[in-house]
């Protein structure tokens, strides 16, 4: 498939991952309807009121479920009524499965203990720190629901497919998807924000030879899924041949799937979820009395499933999460005033860093860019802070991706098998890494993936190509049809290069903490980007410094890379340390 429509919330809540902070919005939801009499006849459900018992609301949710089940012609599965139907046990203990009608309800608990830990509140540490989950006995457990499991997602998908041949088509591949979650934001102690989502889509992409239409819905009706294929097949029709256009080839369709443990929803209710974002900004808040604003804090919790197919035999689909808890606050008064921010984001829950530990760690970094002062233009050695650092790397996955390869649009053109960075730079791919953020057993096309290297001792091994294109290029795919899969950027002469030891390998120039501007221009390498930090005298840390721009050519920085940290830091799928460049322009007062 040309794009993944059903991974539309797991992208947005990528987000999360730049100090994501909820928009305005109500926290409003509705079931999906089957038909209009029966959305005229149930109406819209707000969830931040209970309408009638729970009983009813399941009862509506099942009715609901059931009608799209004998629209899709799914009544003789033997599977499909299976399960307590229409069972009202609000108590039961679900496990976390998606293998049937009875258990795409999934319980949740609730976090209460947050054990204090001294290391998290140091300047510069890099790590979350994990806190127990436990469950208050005094309450009923709260509930993430899925209102379309996943047996119905294949005959949405089955139903798109056949009617996709029935149209004439040659080639089909669709996808169904779910999403939904909860975030919430804070401001000064208040409740600015909650906000409740769920989306669900249904795209399709038609093939007649080489020509190539796509369409989506959100409405799942057989009638609405059908006017969709005709509407992806009606713009195939018009569209011109493209010889690379097409599915996968058979060698490469993925077809045994592995359990990378992606989903862990996260149960939490409105209240609990502000009780969290009040303890981190507190905790920024009562760091010192220098903390003296806060643009707020949020948490965010997200779960999606999906499933798609295609008609060369791939099947397959996986439920994944993404929770996240941030917070921005504000240091000093009037035009001496320095804002900075930190956030946690996991699969799991039970693993982001405790809400005090995020916020006190983000005021200490506010409180550190007090009294920045200008400096003079010069050239000198620059050490970006780890998390900066992955935007380095991002840098080169986009120069040796196949859509800028393929359009001669990038830096590093026919680099396959040339030095891209020095010797002692190497750089793995793993998707199957547990809990991964980039892990995916199989890209958005349905091709396999694998654990590789990309750069080995500095040389380039493989780029990140999609199957169309790798056709193209004349080349395979490297199973990249929606980016890369965990990244490792290692060099192999570090050496518990901690970030002291990293600053004393600077000695002398600019520790670069946050970037601002989008001044990369990848057909040339081109960088230059505005800049804040630290000056580095004698290997320690002399001032913060604001007012400045950093400037160099990113084939030059690549190579000039002289040191990597052991202070790795993982930003959604990518994962490296500090990066000490040998030498760049710093423009100043």
């Amino acid at each position: 498939m040309a794009s993944r429509i059903g991974s539309g919330v797991e992208r947005a809540h990528q987000l999360a991952d730049e100090l994501h902070l909820a928009a305005p919005a109500l926290e409003v939801g509705d079931f999906f309807g089957i038909s209009q009499g029966l959305q005229q006849f149930f109406g819209k459900i707000q969830t931040r009121h209970q309408v009638g018992t729970q009983g009813q609301q399941r009862f509506t949710e099942r009715l609901l479920f059931v009608g799209l089940g004998l629209e899709l012609g799914l009544a003789g599965r033997p599977d499909f009524f299976g399960g307590n139907l229409f069972g009202f046990d609000e108590t039961a203990v679900r496990p976390v499965a998606f293998d049937g009608l009875s258990s795409f309800d999934v319980h949740g608990s609730q976090y209460h203990s947050y054990p204090y830990d001294p290391k998290a509140f140091y300047p510069f540490i890099q790590q979350p720190f994990s806190r127990q989950q436990q469950q208050d006995p005094g309450k009923p457990p709260a509930r993430i629901r899925f209102q379309l499991p996943p047996r119905l997602f294949e005959g949405l998908v089955d139903t798109a497919l056949g009617h996709a041949k029935k149209l004439g088509a040659s080639d089909a591949a669709a996808e169904a998807s779910e999403g939904c979650g909860l975030s919430v934001s804070v401001r000064k102690g208040e409740l600015e924000n909650v906000e409740r989502n769920r989306d669900k889509s249904l795209g399709i992409t038609v093939y007649i030879g080489k020509k190539r239409g796509n369409a989506a819905t959100s409405d799942f009706s057989t009638a609405a899924i059908q006017q969709t294929v005709k509407a992806a097949y009606d713009i195939a029709r018009f569209t011109a041949e493209d010889e690379t256009s097409g599915l996968p080839d058979d060698r490469d369709i993925a077809h045994d799937h592995r359990e990378l443990d992606l989903f862990h929803p996260w149960a939490i209710t409105s209240e609990e979820a502000a009780q969290l974002a009040l303890q981190c900004e507190a905790a920024a808040l009562g760091t010192s009395r220098l903390i003296t604003n806060s643009e707020g804090a949020g948490v965010s919790a997200q779960q999606s499933h999906f499933f798609s197919a295609h008609t060369k035999g791939f099947r397959g689909g996986y439920a994944s999460s993404r929770h996240s808890i941030s917070v921005a606050p504000i240091a000093g008064k009037g035009n001496q005033m320095q804002r900075d921010a930190w956030y946690s984001s996991m699969r799991d829950a039970a693993e982001l860093a405790r809400p005090e530990a995020v916020g006190r760690y983000a005021a200490e970094r506010a409180l550190a860019r007090l009294k920045s002062r200008k400096i003079p233009t010069t050239q000198c050695p620059v050490l970006f802070e780890s998390p900066l650092a992955a935007g380095l790397m991002g840098g080169f996955v986009q120069a040796v991706s196949g859509g800028a390869l393929y359009r001669k649009s990038t830096f590093l053109l026919d680099s396959l098998g040339k030095p891209a960075f020095p010797k002692h730079i190497d750089i793995t791919e793993d998707p199957f890494l547990l809990k991964g953020k980039g892990s995916a057993p199989f890209d958005e096309e349905g091709v396999k993936t694998s654990a590789r290297t990309v750069v080995d001792a500095g040389r380039v091994e493989g780029y990140f190509l999609s199957t169309y294109s790798a056709r193209k290029l004349g080349m395979r795919t490297t199973g990249n049809a929606g980016g890369s899969h965990n990244l490792i950027l290692t060099s192999r002469r570090t050496r518990g290069d901690d970030l002291d030891a990293m600053l004393r390998k600077l000695g002398r120039g600019l520790f670069v903490t946050e970037l601002m501007g989008q001044g990369v221009n990848y057909v040339t390498g081109d960088y230059s980007r505005g800049a804040s930090g630290f000056w580095v005298e004698n290997g320690q840390i002399a001032f913060p410094v604001e007012e400045i721009t950093i400037a160099g050519n990113l084939k030059d920085m690549l190579m000039g890379i002289e040191a990597v940290g052991a202070d790795a830091y993982n930003y959604g799928a990518k994962t490296v340390g500090s990066i000490l460049v040998n030498r760049m322009k710093v423009a100043g007062s």
